[in-house]
């Protein structure tokens, strides 16, 4: 078989540092070409004699691959696959394989700590312990108010790997477990676990963790009215996409006490170049963090090991 050229162009957002990419790049019959990073100026450019495509999430849209007249495969460095323009791949019989499962125990445990973290009051005990305890006259502070978990109800929406992977560490904290229906979804999911329409799903969760795609049913799901149907001690943990929760409403319903405290890993645009309504400075009960939750050195390695073992597979089959 004659060596064909392959493009990584955004190696760094994989953080390979810590990583062994070897099972990619010791794949025999591929000539790799390695971009730290790409902008959409250079894509065109730099894919356009290329035979093999993996992209994490630099965009490859019509034009891009329009212009890649050599294209065979598309190899997607995360689960979404919107980065890629399916149609203009389809068209030219271009394979395209995305990765899958890899970052499971990596986001279930992520999302743990932020509902831990909250429901423990963990960084305002930290706060307390470096500030104040020093001063007290008991052994044990008790200023900000802790709940326990167990006897509590889990409301999980997107019930799948990853949904169910949270709602079984829920269950061993003795938390009752709930799903969302959504319209215009199918659950895949054939369990026992009760699944409630919305609006009864939120008024009833004293955790509500969100781990659907995002998508034209999910966009904007959890808004200043569905916000207002929560208990106002519930946690809010979005660890799937920022357009699910609309920001701003959110903001504004931590400030008016209107929900207890939020956990979230991602934001509507990442990274947040312009700000966003999450990161102002007076929101006290909200834990941000940089779209990580998915990036356990384990994770990672699991993803170059799997899209490795995809392009190998399409490579044999050629």
């Amino acid at each position: 078989m004659a060596t064909l050229k392959g493009v990584i162009l955004d190696r760094d957002s994989l953080h390979p540092d810590d990583l062994d990419l070897r099972p990619l790049l010791d794949i025999i019959a591929v000539d790799w070409h390695s971009y730290a990073n790409t902008t959409a100026s250079q894509t065109a450019q730099r894919i356009a004699d290329a035979d093999i495509v993996l992209s994490n999430k630099v965009l490859l849209g019509a034009a891009e691959i329009g212009a890649a007249s050599r294209l065979k495969y598309i190899g997607v460095l995360a689960t979404g696959t919107n980065i890629v323009d399916h149609p203009a791949a389809q068209q030219r019989q271009i394979t395209v394989n995305n990765c899958t499962a890899y970052g499971t125990a990596s986001v279930v445990q992520h999302t743990w700590a932020l509902i831990l973290s909250l429901s423990t009051q963990l960084q305002a005990y930290h706060r307390v312990a470096r500030e104040s305890w020093g001063q007290s006259p008991f052994f044990s502070v008790l200023d900000h108010s802790i709940t326990e978990l167990a006897g509590k109800t889990l409301g999980i929406v997107g019930y799948g790997e990853l949904g169910r992977g949270v709602a079984n560490v829920g269950r061993a904290f003795g938390m009752d477990i709930v799903s969302a229906t959504i319209p215009g979804w199918q659950s895949t999911s054939h369990d026992a676990t009760p699944r409630l329409p919305l609006a009864q799903f939120l008024a009833n969760v004293d955790v509500l963790s969100l781990h659907c795609p995002l998508s034209e049913q999910t966009h904007n799901l959890i808004a200043e009215a569905e916000l207002q149907q929560m208990k106002t001690s519930a946690l809010l943990i979005n660890c799937a996409r920022g357009g699910i929760v609309n920001e701003t409403a959110l903001a504004e319903a931590l400030r008016q006490g209107r929900i207890a405290g939020a956990g979230v890993d991602v934001l509507t645009r990442e990274p947040p170049h312009d700000g966003n309504p999450l990161l102002a400075a007076d929101i006290a009960n909200l834990i941000i963090t940089p779209h990580c939750a998915w990036g356990s050195r384990e994770a990672r390695q699991r993803l170059v090991v799997q899209a490795a073992d995809k392009l190998a597979t399409f490579i044999e089959a050629v």
